[in-house]
């Protein structure tokens, strides 16, 4: 296998790339070697680990990467872009010391907003990449997540952006909180319960949590219905906050099939048909454009 270009999508937990070449992916490989697992000396060699097959003597090969890889914390920063901008700029990508000579690497760097003050970082590129397979959209993008992300969008630009942190709070309730003593299973008529009660009465959102524990000891609540009223609860929450971005706007979901089923459910019951788009899919048509720019300048 000879890829034209690599495209690297490398986040906290998990690195993963795609062999891209002229009718597009070639092949894919992923480990779970995350920005947060390896200190700065050892990025080059978990990449060189994974990419090794795709690579070979005599010919160097470009590759771009998005993620937490540009972070503080990560191989090589990146820094922020302010909105109100495009969500990649290819002429902005950074360049990263390589020492393997088959290899050349740039990072996308991430967006900021000044205030309210957020920040993303892996994100830009999933949304240039929407913005490349539907560019005349106009309206919201929600990235349902860890660090979930709903993003004003207006003639191409990324205009503002808000960050919740409801996977990371199912996460830490679900699985360290006192509720976790009855968290198992999946009932979607209980997600709807919560999505309702989350919508409604967003202020009431910690007593509602501590009720599912209660009503495990006392009404003998069913772990599954814990456990989907909670997920309800939180992106109930979520979308009440965030209803400035979707009211009367399109709205897409850049995510997994299972978080863009569970978003466009909770959506769907006040009334909204949100389009939903493959996060892979997204990210690998955003560094595409940076790497077809790349290739460009470099034939020229």
């Amino acid at each position: 296998m000879k890829p034209d270009w690599i495209a690297i999508d490398w986040g906290t937990t998990n690195l993963r790339a795609w062999a891209m070449g002229p009718q597009g992916v070639m092949g894919q490989a992923c480990s779970d070697d995350g920005m947060s697992r390896l200190g700065r000396d050892q990025f080059e060699a978990a990449l060189m680990a994974l990419l090794g097959p795709w690579l070979h003597v005599g010919r160097c090969v470009p590759a771009v990467a998005c993620g937490m890889v540009g972070s503080r914390q990560g191989w090589h920063e990146a820094p922020y872009r302010a909105v109100p901008c495009a969500p990649l700029s290819p002429l902005g990508l950074v360049s990263v010391p390589v020492q393997d000579p088959r290899l050349t690497l740039q990072i996308a760097p991430g967006l900021k907003q000044m205030k309210p003050a957020d920040v993303m970082r892996g994100e830009e590129t999933q949304i240039a990449g929407a913005l490349a397979l539907y560019p005349n959209f106009d309206g919201a993008f929600c990235l349902p997540g860890t660090h979930s992300k709903w993003v004003q969008i207006s003639a191409g630009e990324v205009v503002s952006f808000q960050t919740y942190m409801t996977g990371e709070l199912f996460d830490i309730l679900s699985n360290q909180s006192v509720l976790r003593l009855g968290m198992s299973g999946w009932d979607d008529d209980s997600f709807d319960i919560g999505v309702a009660e989350g919508i409604s009465n967003p202020q009431r959102l910690s007593a509602n949590l501590f009720r599912l524990r209660a009503e495990g000891l006392v009404a003998d609540l069913p772990s599954p219905a814990a456990r989907a009223r909670l997920s309800g609860l939180l992106i109930g929450a979520e979308i009440a906050a965030s209803k400035p971005y979707w009211l009367g706007n399109r709205v897409a979901l850049i995510g997994s099939d299972k978080l863009n089923t569970f978003y466009a459910r909770a959506l769907a019951a006040q009334g909204l048909v949100a389009q939903t788009l493959s996060s892979k899919d997204c990210t690998i048509a955003g560094l595409a454009l940076a790497a077809g720019a790349l290739l460009q300048r470099a034939a020229e």
